[in-house]
């Protein structure tokens, strides 16, 4: 198996590395990343990832590292004071072209409750997040909606599975809850390792594949 992910250097994308590795010994992966000399030595030094330097508007070099990937994973996030450009949802728009073209189908981007699922239930906890979000970090809130809106749209004919995190924490587990907004089950906060193990287990097991799950702690 050979995956692609995108936002590795961050926190998150650097625990899906890992666990990709921990779960699929023998698999390959790209790591396409701006810096990467911010990810740490263990994926820098391994001889089964491939680094490819560039940024989200060099698609030539997006085209070229997904040749003979099977699937991509994205911990990509809003980034503040961006407003009005939705750079990451302009991105996923020309990568979802280049996936057609690779005929690659399984793609699993993150995202958070801003973006809402038709199975979600009024919870007066995200609702109130979600708000916060809406009036004090609108472009990131526009951001994270647009992000749905391409991938559920233009990417209609993928296998997506667009993954809502909580707020993320450096705790140690891996233990996650998974449903919709309104479930007891799901919660406020989510370990970023949880957050790996959930992505990388969906690989294989396809549980939520075309939906939107809001994922937590246990």
């Amino acid at each position: 198996m050979r995956l692609f992910i995108l936002g590795a250097t961050g926190p998150s994308g650097i625990e899906l590395v890992r666990r990709a590795f921990q779960v699929h010994p023998d698999c390959e992966v790209v790591v396409y990343a701006r810096s990467p000399n911010k990810l740490p030595d263990d994926i820098q030094k391994n001889p089964s990832v491939t680094i490819v330097k560039g940024n989200l508007d060099e698609l030539d070099k997006v085209d070229q590292a997904l040749e003979g990937v099977d699937a991509v994973l994205s911990a990509l996030g809003p980034i503040p004071g961006q407003v009005g450009t939705n750079p990451i949802a302009t991105f996923y728009g020309h990568l979802i072209d280049l996936l057609y073209k690779h005929n690659i189908k399984r793609f699993i981007p993150m995202s958070t409750a801003s973006f809402p699922a038709p199975e979600d239930k009024r919870n007066w906890k995200f609702s109130l997040i979600v708000g916060m979000v809406h009036t004090f970090m609108k472009d990131m809130y526009n951001e994270v909606v647009e992000i749905g809106n391409v991938v559920t749209t233009k990417g209609a004919d993928l296998d997506y599975t667009i993954v809502r995190v909580a707020v993320l924490t450096n705790a140690d587990s891996d233990a996650v809850a998974a449903g919709y907004i309104g479930d007891p089950r799901v919660g406020l906060m989510l370990a970023r390792k949880a957050y790996a193990a959930f992505c990388i287990d969906e690989l294989e097991k396809r549980r939520w594949v075309k939906k939107a799950p809001a994922i937590s702690n246990v």
